[in-house]
């Protein structure tokens, strides 16, 4: 067991229960109160942000799996070109889930195009002024992480790496 490989996906789970719990507080006005904070604000810009974390440090994980380290500056934009050159687009991803899920076909694409759908709108939906707009981005972001980080621990543990 990789003790990094580890850490990285309890980061990754972490993101995901707490991008979970921001939009949650987001809809409950009482929570809200209890907590200080304004009852007409919402948090969905920060959940989209940390449903990216999610997939960010699950990336990273599976990365660090097969021995690839990325590091500053651009870490976002080298682990995101690693993920897609040394495991998506060399097969290796698509042949790994298909042996862990033999009924499921979930596609390395699909893995990847969430990874890179999330990290663009972390961009774009973090730096909105009226974070009630963002609700429906905010929930497809959680489920896309839930899929992202679902997937890639599995493969991580099917290969005995966790």
């Amino acid at each position: 067991m990789d003790s990094e490989v580890k850490l990285f996906i309890e980061r990754s789970e972490n993101e995901l229960r707490l991008a979970k719990a921001i939009f949650n507080l987001s809809q409950n006005e009482e929570e809200k109160i209890k907590l200080g904070t304004n009852p007409n604000d919402t948090f969905y810009s920060a959940t989209i942000s940390h449903a990216y974390y999610a997939i960010f440090y699950s990336a990273k994980a599976m990365l660090l799996s097969r021995g690839i380290k990325t590091k500053a500056p651009e870490i976002h934009k080298k682990t995101y070109e690693e993920f897609k050159n040394k495991l998506v687009e060399t097969g290796i991803l698509d042949t790994e889930l298909l042996i862990i899920y033999s009924k499921t076909l979930v596609k390395a694409d699909e893995l990847l195009s969430l990874f890179e759908e999330e990290k663009k709108k972390r961009g774009s939906f973090t730096y909105k002024t009226i974070a009630q707009a963002n609700i429906e981005p905010a929930e497809e972001s959680i489920q896309h992480a839930k899929k992202f980080v679902a997937n890639i621990t599995q493969l991580i543990k099917g290969a005995r790496l966790l």
